[in-house]
């Protein structure tokens, strides 16, 4: 792993916070050129998240595949809400941005697809969250992902995405029009962040197994 996404030293903690920070500069020009009042909040969210990674990062030390994962989850966000689609491309609703492409027509969305990646992600972040818990309990021995901790932290990668659906909950309220969608489209949202969360808790526990059978 370290070969693909770099390591926790300084240099590798900069590469991912220099990616970071230049897809999110550009997304600030493009939401304040465009007048997207939605994605100026969705931004502020994002700075918000940022700083709280950062603040968690000092106490868990999350892997390299994490941050980068993470990353590459608020790129997909922040292109999903700005950037534009060409008029023949099929999309769900009247708002033509990334985030309303049908991947599969009726089917699969762009949005679908982030969601599930986002909050698998966010499973394995709510994992190495409770290893190092873990380890500071009972420092004499290195936790294994087995069954009951795959579950527990895809309940609690699940509890965040509930949170989401409350910040997209405020976003309708403070911005007159927004691409959020309705009751549907938050229904598929958790539907999309079980998928995620499910198949993250698999791969976790399947991990596990192998770890203790080693």
């Amino acid at each position: 792993m370290p070969s693909v996404f770099g390591s926790n030293s300084a240099s590798g903690l900069l590469a991912v916070g220099s990616f970071t920070a230049v897809y999110m500069l550009a997304a600030v020009a493009g939401a304040v050129t465009s007048g997207n009042r939605e994605f100026v909040f969705y931004i502020g969210v994002m700075l918000v998240l940022i700083t709280a990674v950062g603040f968690m990062h000092r106490r868990v030390g999350f892997s390299p595949a994490v941050l980068w994962g993470l990353s590459v989850w608020g790129l997909a966000h922040m292109a999903g809400g700005l950037l534009p689609v060409p008029e023949s491309w099929p999309i769900n609703g009247e708002n033509r941005v990334l985030y309303s492409l049908w991947l599969v027509p009726d089917r699969l969305k762009y949005d679908h697809v982030v969601h599930a990646y986002g909050f698998a992600v966010t499973t394995f972040v709510c994992w190495q969250g409770l290893r190092s818990i873990l380890e500071g309990a009972e420092a004499s021995r290195s936790p294994v992902p087995t069954a009951g901790a795959a579950v527990l932290s895809a309940a609690a990668s699940l509890g965040f995405g509930a949170l989401n659906e409350v910040v997209e909950f405020a976003a309708t309220l403070l911005v007159p029009s927004t691409n959020v969608g309705g009751y549907v489209n938050t229904g598929w949202d958790l539907v999309s962040n079980m998928v995620g969360a499910v198949a993250a808790a698999g791969f976790l526990w399947t991990r596990g197994r192998v770890m203790q059978q080693g």
